[in-house]
């Protein structure tokens, strides 16, 4: 009996690599049938076979040996290892790793396949991901495509050098949860005045939407948008200097340098210990 094939391979399926998933075959970037994946954790793998009729694999050489794109979406401790387990297998495959601290030159030294490293994000599930991709030295124009066209599906992506990773896992890896803590403290102002929890929640979350999306499709720059909302005098030139009094724009710039001084830590302990 032929085997049978399959164009993208997971090892792992946990928070991001779940997310990807789900914004590939629910954005139509892929179908589920072309996808195959290895997941020990049970509450993961449940959604992806019952939810969205993805293939599960027995284990990480079964997937390899049936899928010719290896997504790596395991703990960043945990790749090397697995890059080591799959040896000679990872041959003439194109792997592309999720994980925050581990270099491509740390992979390609362990590993014959074709490496890009991908930080994108948990919107991803909903075709609303920043992604940013570095290509490794062994990594074919047509790997870059696959990439670029894969993730372009799921929202933003952009190719950048390696070297800038760590910031784009502070800027959009984890950027995220930033934005829900704005969320979050903008919701609970309005509930401060009066407003319903729900009611406050849903505004404040709407309201980020939209600045997002007029920030994107506008063609202008945040502070020409914050001069079309801003009056003299007004409500949001009085927010705005409370903000600017609290050093609030400087601790979420710190937020995302803080961020990302802790992948350049994570790699260089990656580093030392593979």
């Amino acid at each position: 009996m032929k085997e049978q094939r399959y164009e993208f391979g997971f090892i792992g399926a946990g928070k991001l690599a779940g997310s990807v998933l789900r914004g590939l075959v629910l954005k139509n970037v892929c179908r589920a049938d072309q996808i195959i994946v290895r997941e020990p954790n049970a509450e993961a793998v449940y959604p992806l076979q019952h939810e969205l009729g993805i293939a599960i694999a027995a284990d990480n050489r079964a997937l390899v040996s049936s899928a010719d794109t290896i997504f790596l979406g395991v703990k960043p401790q945990m790749v090397l290892p697995v890059l080591r387990e799959l040896g000679s297998a990872g041959e003439d495959k194109l792997v592309v790793s999720f994980a925050a601290g581990v270099r491509i030159q740390q992979m390609e030294a362990i590993s014959p396949a074709r490496i890009i490293r991908v930080m994108t994000n948990t919107p991803s599930a909903i075709g609303r991901a920043a992604t940013g991709f570095a290509v490794g030295s062994r990594a074919t124009a047509a790997d870059r495509d696959l990439v670029f066209t894969l993730f372009s599906g799921l929202g933003v992506a952009i190719e950048i050098e390696e070297n800038h990773i760590d910031t784009v896992t502070a800027l959009a890896g984890s950027g995220p949860a930033f934005v829900y803590a704005v969320i979050e403290a903008l919701a609970k102002g309005a509930t401060r005045g009066g407003l319903d929890r729900d009611a406050a929640l849903r505004l404040a979350a709407q309201t980020a939407l939209g600045a997002a999306e007029l920030a994107l499709t506008s063609g202008k720059t945040p502070q020409e948008l914050i001069n079309m909302v801003v009056t003299p005098g007004g409500t949001t030139a009085a927010g705005l200097e409370l903000m600017k009094q609290r050093a609030t724009s400087d601790a979420i710039s710190a937020a995302v340098e803080a961020a990302a001084t802790r992948s350049r830590e994570m790699a260089e302990q990656t580093s030392n210990s593979g």
